[in-house]
């Protein structure tokens, strides 16, 4: 059942290394514009100038299982996978999920999985847009404070119906979701899903 808590946790970074563009745009103080152009402009058309990590792989041609590893929000190791299921992997791509690159972050054996809301050098993202969890994990969705308010709200085609409410801007406040048994979750954030604000949660016996 979800629950709504109001809570502060220690963030490491906004967005971690799962979200560059972001930390790149921190060392730039300003200039909102200048980010979005510089990290996000692979979001339309999926190629990057820049060659970063946000160049991402909607061509498909990864061909690999695993696409390596990278840190969580809270600074751990996650690995990321190429076998995202086909349901997932067609509502982020057709929607234009930003940060999304074709790889599901494989969090199976924990019990609680943090996901940042207001991600990517905008604020605009989920990361990870896509999690591989096990039944019966704790989904936490942490708010950085950027991009302005947002919620998290399901699909009408998810496995469970979840909704964290009104959109809220609050740097630290959370959102969770246990998730008890197996199937996949759609959801999406209100103010900015036509942005790409949208995730995927895999749910695994």
């Amino acid at each position: 059942m979800a629950r709504r808590v109001s809570r502060r946790r220690y963030l490491v970074g906004t967005g971690a290394a799962l979200t560059t563009g972001l930390l790149a745009g921190c060392s730039g103080g300003s200039g909102g514009e200048s980010e979005e152009s510089s990290s996000e402009e692979s979001s339309s058309d999926g190629s990057s100038s820049d060659g970063g990590s946000d160049e991402g792989s909607s061509d498909g041609d990864s061909g690999a299982e695993s696409s390596g590893e990278e840190s969580s929000s809270d600074g751990s190791s996650v690995e990321m996978l190429d076998d995202v299921p086909t349901e997932i992997d067609d509502y982020l791509s057709e929607g234009e999920a930003r940060l999304y690159e074709g790889t599901i972050a494989d969090y199976t054996g924990q019990d609680e999985v943090v996901v940042d809301v207001g991600a990517g050098d905008i604020g605009f993202a989920f990361a990870p847009p896509a999690i591989r969890v096990d039944a019966g994990t704790t989904v936490v969705w942490e708010w950085t404070g950027e991009g302005g308010a947002h919620n998290v709200v399901s699909e009408d085609a998810a496995a469970t119906q979840f909704n964290s409410g009104d959109p809220i801007d609050e740097q630290g406040y959370t959102f969770e979701q246990t998730f008890e048994s197996a199937g996949i979750q759609l959801y999406y954030c209100t103010p900015h899903k036509a942005n790409g604000k949208i995730g995927g949660v895999e749910v695994v016996e």
